[in-house]
């Protein structure tokens, strides 16, 4: 019978390990994964009982899906690419859009009047992400929080952009691909090849 409460100590610890577990197979996730099959295999392993499949046959179709995700996100991150470019070639055509010879494309909103960070230095934010068809894929907006980070520990074209601005200064920044997260992407929320839109305020340099 499902355990449906946490009443002991003991049932919290395990549906701590089953959410661990789920969080690492989320990461991992591929088309036609079976949560039931999960559920019966660490059942089997638990109680000992006899295993549906043998480990050579399960490493054979590891190795089988593991070339299926491959294939499929070669696939995604060519399209992906293909759109990107499209996108900032005729969004490079647009009246206030500069584009810098990395091809980093920044849309000024607001001037900012403080000071300017270095490469090495680290700085208070808030952004909003988006891929170019409008998409968020991560804010400190909708967060409510702003991000704080090192601009050495960024993506290139967070740290190309944000040198250029001022302490104040709004920006709208077009990423493509090569200076993002390239053609692997940052898995599972941002795919190979997408080029990426980002408003950013810059509110502080942190020394």
């Amino acid at each position: 019978m499902t355990t449906t409460t946490l009443d002991t100590d003991e049932q919290k610890v395990s549906y701590g390990f089953g959410l661990q577990f789920g969080q690492q197979l989320l990461r991992n996730r591929f088309d036609g994964l079976d949560a039931e099959l999960v559920a019966k295999g660490m059942a089997d392993i638990l109680e000992q009982n006899e295993l549906m499949a043998t480990e050579e046959a399960i490493n054979a179709a590891f190795a089988a899906v593991q070339q299926k995700l491959k294939e499929k996100q070669a696939e995604q991150a060519k399209k992906m690419s293909e759109l990107g470019l499209s996108f900032l070639a005729e969004n490079a055509k647009r009246e206030g859009v500069m584009t810098t010879e990395s091809g980093l494309q920044y849309e000024v909103l607001e001037q900012g009047s403080g000071a300017k960070p270095a490469a090495t230095d680290t700085v208070k934010t808030h952004y909003h992400g988006t891929f170019v068809d409008g998409t968020v894929f991560d804010s400190s907006l909708e967060r409510g929080e702003p991000a704080t980070f090192a601009l050495d520990q960024v993506i290139s074209g967070w740290t190309e952009a944000l040198q250029l601005m001022a302490e104040g200064a709004k920006w709208r920044i077009f990423l493509p691909a090569h200076l993002a997260y390239g053609e692997t992407g940052s898995p599972p929320a941002i795919p190979g090849g997408a080029a990426l839109v980002f408003e950013i305020h810059l509110m502080e340099v942190l020394k």
